[in-house]
């Protein structure tokens, strides 16, 4: 993890707690569930939308783009403002709209994925536990056994 992506921890400590993820060549930001944030190239670009477009429109904040087949397609992040990193208050601030904007946008809250170390230790335990039907299985084998 680059140390921009790491520092936005720190950028969006008046928010509240966030979480970052690597996807598509940079990294996605959550916060609560929703994704709030994306970073490519050491940029961050916030989520907006009609409601919160004028903030970003306002002051010429371009949105994130991307190329498919030959033609740019903009997606519904926009660059976020050049103060945001140097006052805790502002990033606070453009990051509400932007939760609000991952609100509005009628998406289901997600959590980003465990990593692959925590899925196999869960899927170990899992495995591991004796549930009802597995003591009845044991009994049974044993009774037959005699």
């Amino acid at each position: 993890m680059s140390d921009f992506v790491q520092s936005l921890h720190e950028v969006f400590e008046r928010l509240g707690r966030i979480q970052t993820r690597r996807m598509f060549g940079g990294h996605g930001v959550w916060h609560e569930g929703r994704m709030i944030a994306l970073v490519f190239k050491d940029t961050l670009y916030l989520k907006s939308d009609a409601g919160s477009a004028e903030h970003f429109d306002r002051l010429n904040l371009p949105p994130f783009t991307y190329v498919r087949q030959g033609k740019e397609m903009p997606m519904s992040y926009r660059q976020a403002p050049a103060d945001f990193f140097e006052d805790r208050e502002e990033a606070a601030r453009w990051g509400r709209l932007a939760y609000e904007a991952a609100l509005r946008s009628g998406q289901p809250p997600k959590q980003p994925k465990p990593r692959a170390a925590a899925k196999k230790t869960a899927a170990k335990k899992a495995s591991t536990k004796k549930t009802p039907a597995k003591k009845a299985l044991v009994k049974t084998k044993k009774a037959a056994s005699r």
